[in-house]
Order: C-alpha cells, then structure tokens, then sequence
C-alpha cells in the first residue's frame, strides 16, 4: 500500500486541477491498473499528495450547513448517530411548519445540539440531492458500469460514529476536510451479497477486529481510500471535525445473473410441475432427492436453451441497472426554452448517463428510456442512430427528414429529456510566449516575471 504523505498537504496549492475521468479523481494509479489488481479484490489507499488535487469542488464545511438549514431535507436523506448506534429521527426533526403537513424535517438547532454532544451526522444520496455530487455520481457509475450512492459523514472531534463493520457495497472514501483514523481488517465473508448484512455475523466480526489491522491509516483532506465490500473498517474523528464522502458502489454479480437465469426458466413444465401429493418438507432426505431433480432440470434446461433465452434474460438486466443509477440533471425550464428557440445549427447532444435503448417494433422504432418509452417512425431510425453516438449534433445534420421534420425530431428529443443543448468547449488560441533577446541578440528563452 502507498504511505501517507506525512505533511498531511492537501496537494492542490499551486497546481492546476486535473482533468480525468471520475476514477481517476479516486486514484492514482492507471484506470486498468486498477481494475486487474485492486477492483474487488484489495484496498488502495492513495494520498492527496498522490493525486495533486483535493476534492473542495465536490463537497465542503459549507455544502454541509446548506444542506442542513437551507434545503429543508427530510429522512431518510440524513440520520445521526452516536457511539454505534443510530439515533431516533425526533431527535434531530421536527415539523415542517406552516403550509406543510410534514414531520420529519431536518432542524438545523437540534442537528447542533447533537453535534455539539458528539454525534455523527450522516447526509444520505447525495446523488441526488447536492449538484456537484449528483453529476460526479453519475459521470462515476456510467464509467464504471455499476449504480453508485453518496453520502457525507460529519463526525465531532475524537468520536466514532459507527463500530467496526463491513458493507454489502464497494467504496470510495473521500477525505474532504479534518482527519480521521481508520483501521481496515481482512473480510469475515469475502464478496458479501445485499442481504449478507455484517450484523449477521457479529461475532466473527467483533473478533476479527480485535487482530491486528490490515491497514491503520489517518486520513487528511485530499486522501482517498478503496474498499471492496466485505472488507471491516471503522473510522475515529481526530482532533477537529470531520467530513469525508463516501462513494458506495453496488456492483451487479454472477448471483444476479445467475437468478435472471433462473427465471428465464420458468417457461419450463417441469420446473413448474407441483411435488408429489403428501410430500413431507421436514424430510431432509426427501427434499434433498427434489431439489437434485430441479437442479439437474436446470441444469438441462439452460444446457438446451439456445442464444434467446441468455438474450431475453441480458434484455432484463439491463433495465433494471439503468434504473438505479440517475442519468445527468436537466433543467425543465432551459430545456422548454431550447426547444422553442431552437434553430437548424444549434448543437445539441445525448443527456449523459441516459443509455436509451433503441429497438424495432413492427413499423417503428422504440426508445426506452428510465421507466418510459419513446415511438418513431421507420425514417427517423438513422437520425436516431446519430443522436445515440453521443457526439453532438445539429439539426440540420439528421438524415432522411426534411427541414421542417428535422426541427420536429430535435424539439421532440430535447422535450423528452433525451437530448440537452451542447456545450462547445471555447476555442483558446495559442499564445507565443514572450521571449527576452540572449547576450548575443537572439532568443534566450521565455521571459518570466518570478525572478526565476
């Protein structure tokens, strides 16, 4: 594992941010390097030094008191809680006041109180709620291919929030300002799936926490730690405040597929054919005989199925993922604004994190979106196959339509949230750099001002 840098420097002084991609804020090794040696299978800690920049544009002391006074939040998108245990919601909610018939919004008084008391605050899905968070998640989960969540814990100074545990989830920890001392252990149960939650095996976890860790490490503002799921972990505030995000990533599994298998197979007779009348289901050995029989069923029914049935299976999965991970914001407004003064050059390009999905249906095409679906006709299919490159595009550039039909398509797409007005990065020119005449009249070099 890289060591931390110990001058704790945030590495962002004085240096230009860097412009990857949303992995590559979290590390600092090569985005491949990182999927064959660490993805699911071990921690990386990397230091801010490490990555020569901070995480100050995503979240900040600030975004937290906004969050908590100005934008009336609600449970379940905050909780508390102390000494590992979580607080009651009254605690930290109250009524919404005049107008609203709602009891559980955020009070930023008691959130004070309870701070002030030692208590962890905790600011759930960020991803959908903080606007910098919102488009990072999702710039994050779309390269990943995995649907991620956000969420910030403020911890007290010297306090721990929650004792040593593990998530069913991978995580990215962001450490966005104080320091906090995390000791990181071996997993109990590697690769532990959703419902394979660390309080059902306690004990195990209480004694492997008690060895010796497999990384202690104090975290400043700046670093960044990976954490497959199932790894234990607990975190301790240290002499001030502090805020660090965590990126939960919910990765899709062979067991996932393997059930989208199973159900594909219920088309199957056999499978559905009832047991035998007066079957006895406390007889181990009579069970046993019957679910061998299923299994091998299986087994021959998935051994015959031809490519349709693991498409028609794909088909389903695919939905489903989409569904959790929230494409990039838009604007209503804007968006109804550049539908009615669009023109035939104005650029415009796929919402990113959307991933429609196009499809033939007898004489039209069908985009499905979300949780809705979007009919063409046959002649806007290559226009279609233009806009789902997701480079940008005009009008006037979408083939097999007339002037008129090319507006129609564009203002359609752009009021079904499909498509958002591009942004065309600014053309910088190239500037010469000033250069002060060498003792014998020619160029010396560039002319600097900083007496270097």
């Amino acid at each position: 594992m890289p060591a931390l840098d110990s001058t704790g420097a945030s590495g962002s002084a004085g240096r230009p941010p860097r412009h990857w991609s949303p992995v590559q804020r979290c590390i600092a090794i090569d985005a491949d390097d990182f999927a064959q040696r660490y993805w699911a299978q071990a921690p990386l800690l990397t230091t801010a030094a490490e990555l020569n920049d901070d995480f100050s544009d995503l979240f900040s002391a600030d975004s937290v008191d906004e969050l908590v006074s100005e934008r009336g939040l609600r449970t379940p998108f905050l909780r508390m809680a102390k000494n590992g245990s979580v607080l009651s919601s009254a605690s930290f909610t109250r009524g919404g006041g005049a107008g609203a018939t709602i009891t559980d919004q955020v009070a930023d008084d008691k959130v004070l109180a309870q701070l002030a008391g030692g208590a962890t605050l905790v600011l759930q899905a960020l991803h959908r709620t903080w606007p910098p968070l919102v488009r990072f998640g999702s710039e994050l989960a779309a390269e990943l291919g995995h649907p991620v969540q956000i969420n910030a814990y403020i911890t007290p100074p010297q306090n721990q929030g929650f004792a040593s545990h593990y998530d069913t989830h991978d995580v990215f920890v962001l450490q966005i300002a104080g320091t906090k001392h995390w000791r990181i252990h071996e997993p109990v149960l590697p690769d532990p799936l959703p419902h394979q939650t660390w309080d059902g095996r306690r004990a195990q976890v209480q004694d492997r926490a008690a060895q010796a860790p497999a990384i202690d490490a104090l975290l400043r503002p700046g670093d960044a730690l990976y954490l497959p799921r199932g790894y234990l972990h607990s975190a301790v505030a240290q002499g001030e405040l502090s805020i660090h995000l965590t990126i939960g990533v919910h990765p899709l599994t062979g067991y996932d597929l393997a059930r989208e298998l199973i159900a594909a197979a219920e088309d199957d007779p056999e499978l559905r054919r009832s047991l035998p009348m007066g079957v006895d289901v406390t007889d181990v050995d009579a069970m046993a005989t019957h679910l061998r029989q299923a299994a091998q069923r299986l087994v021959d029914r998935l051994g015959q199925a031809g490519p349709e049935l693991y498409r028609a299976a794909a088909r389903r999965v695919g939905p489903q993922q989409v569904g959790q991970t929230r494409p990039a914001p838009i604007a209503p407004l804007a968006q109804l604004r550049a539908a009615a003064t669009l023109d035939p050059q104005t650029p415009l390009v796929l919402r990113p994190g959307l991933r429609p999905r196009l499809r033939q249906q007898g004489e039209k095409w069908v985009l499905s979106l979300i949780d809705s679906t979007v009919s063409w006709p046959e002649q806007v299919h290559a226009a279609l196959l233009i806009v789902l490159s997701g480079k940008a595009f005009t009008a006037d550039e979408l083939p097999n339509l007339d002037d008129a039909e090319q507006l129609v398509v564009a203002r359609r797409l752009l009021r079904e949230g499909i498509v958002i007005p591009a942004v065309i990065p600014a053309v910088i020119p190239t500037v010469i750099p000033a250069v002060a005449p060498g003792p014998d009249g020619g160029a010396a070099g560039p002319a600097t001002d900083d007496g270097g």
